[in-house]
C-alpha cells in the first residue's frame, strides 16, 4: 500500500472519530474536551428545529458555541441527565487535501432513552475539517433535518 494512501485513511479514521466523539460528549457533558474537537473560527449552522423547539441559529467561535450547548443543556435537550442520546450513521469522508476534508453523516437524535427511546428527530450533517497542529477537527457543520 502506498503511504498517501496510508495517510488518506489515517486521515479518515481521525475524522469519523472526531464525529463519534462530538456526538457522545454532546450526550454526557465534557464541553471544554467538545470544543477541543473544533477550530477557534468554527461555524455551526442549524435550520430551526420544531421537533425538539429550537430556533434556527447560526453559532461562530468557541464561545457561541458553548453559550449554544449551555443552553441545550438548561433546557434539557442534551447532555448528562436529560435521557437524550445523539446516533451518528453513514458516513463519508472525503479527503480534498493534506490539511482539508469534508464528511457527510446521518443522525438520529432519541429522547427517553432508559424507559422508552423515540427519535426525536432525524437528519444530517455536513462537514468541514481542517487538520491543525493539534489534529483534524472541524470547522464548519451545517445542519439539515428530515
Amino acid at each position: 500500500m502506498r503511504s498517501m494512501d496510508v495517510e488518506r485513511i489515517a486521515a479518515e479514521l481521525d475524522i469519523r472519530n472526531v464525529i463519534a466523539r462530538l456526538a457522545q460528549l454532546a450526550d454526557s457533558g465534557g464541553l471544554d474536551e467538545y470544543l477541543s474537537l473544533l477550530t477557534n473560527d468554527v461555524v455551526w449552522a442549524m435550520p430551526a428545529s420544531p421537533h425538539v423547539g429550537l430556533a434556527a441559529s447560526e453559532r461562530r467561535g468557541h464561545d457561541e458555541i458553548a453559550a449554544g450547548a449551555r443552553a441545550r443543556v438548561a433546557d434539557g435537550l442534551q447532555g448528562p441527565g436529560t435521557d437524550t442520546m445523539h446516533t451518528v450513521t453513514t458516513t463519508t469522508v472525503r479527503v480534498a487535501s493534506d490539511d482539508e476534508a469534508t464528511a457527510r453523516s446521518s443522525f438520529i437524535f432519541w429522547v427517553n432513552i432508559s424507559t422508552e427511546p423515540a427519535a426525536k428527530s432525524i437528519g444530517r450533517y455536513d462537514d468541514t475539517f481542517t487538520r491543525t497542529s493539534d489534529g483534524w477537527k472541524l470547522s464548519h457543520r451545517s445542519i439539515t433535518f428530515g
